[in-house]
């Protein structure tokens, strides 16, 4: 038998875990010493009180589990007699994936008949999540493995994700971000526009003044590299900005017409860390990222 993995980091709650067949590990961020594993330490995320306590000045942390902690996901797994499947975060943005290449080696040698996959998604958030839920469909369509990376080899790259920041503090304290101009963010009104890239890494593509022309850019990027929009899910994510990313999705509309498979989220806390309130953004089918 064949089980899902997934992470917290990809958006994916645990309702929606268990509805597609993951099992889910949590990602940690830590606030003023104290450190919380999403859907461990908490059933709900709060996604209110979370980005108000960023906006009143919280700066949070993250880190990568340790090797001990992937064996404790893995090995009752492979003790079964079951393999594995792990759909992840962006390698590119964390040493994390380091513990479990190490977790995983350990726990084959005590399991050799045991097979360990993976699919890389790229990206983070609601990139993830978009491809974490066409794989799970798959799963539930009863599609092998080797299927599914097959898959993943050619559509990955064609999952774009776009979004704009509100305050750049948090980007600058995580160093997450490529290419931020130094003095972005300090003038009034102005939002980069950032993106995930084939190597998984956040990059800034532009700034826009003000909100409206910065969703405005959001929706452009769907009409200019959009692929099949309609015959996958288009994510609209969010810190805590619910009313704006509301006027996205009516954008989208307008645009792509009523009939869209639009799902709006919440950005998980471990991510938000990065990006801090407001912030809005769009995953998507395209051409390429």
């Amino acid at each position: 038998m064949l089980v899902l993995f997934t992470d917290t980091d990809t958006d994916i709650t645990p309702s929606e875990a268990r509805e597609f067949g993951y099992r889910l590990i949590s990602m940690p961020y830590s606030v003023d010493g104290k450190t919380t594993y999403p859907y461990v330490d908490f059933d709900v995320f709060d996604a209110h009180a979370f980005y108000d306590m960023l906006r009143a000045g919280a700066l949070p942390n993250t880190s990568a589990i340790s090797v001990e902690q992937y064996r404790n996901y893995f090995e009752p797994v492979f003790a079964e007699g079951n393999d594995i499947l792990y759909v992840h975060f962006s390698r590119a943005m964390t040493a994390t994936f380091d513990a479990m290449d190490r977790a995983v080696a350990e726990l084959k040698t005590r399991y050799p008949d045991r097979a360990f996959y993976e699919i890389d998604t790229k990206g983070i958030t609601i990139g993830s999540l978009n491809i974490v839920k066409e794989i799970g469909d798959q799963y539930r369509a009863g599609r092998t493995a080797e299927e599914m990376l097959a898959w993943a080899r050619d559509e990955v790259d064609r999952f774009a994700v776009y979004f704009f920041a509100d305050d750049l503090r948090f980007f600058k304290h995580s160093g997450r971000v490529s290419g931020l101009a130094g003095t972005m963010g300090t003038l009034l009104g102005i939002r980069p526009i950032i993106h995930m890239n084939s190597e998984g890494k956040m990059v800034s593509v532009g700034k826009e003044k003000g909100r409206a022309k910065a969703m405005e850019r959001l929706v452009a990027y769907v009409e200019e590299l959009g692929d099949h929009v309609a015959d996958h899910r288009v994510i609209v994510g969010h810190s805590d900005s619910r009313e704006i990313a509301e006027e996205v999705i009516a954008l989208l509309r307008r645009r792509f017409g009523e009939g869209l498979r639009i799902e709006l989220v919440d950005v998980n806390p471990t991510a938000g860390s990065h990006c801090g309130p407001n912030g809005v953004g769009i995953s998507f089918h395209a051409v390429h990222r």
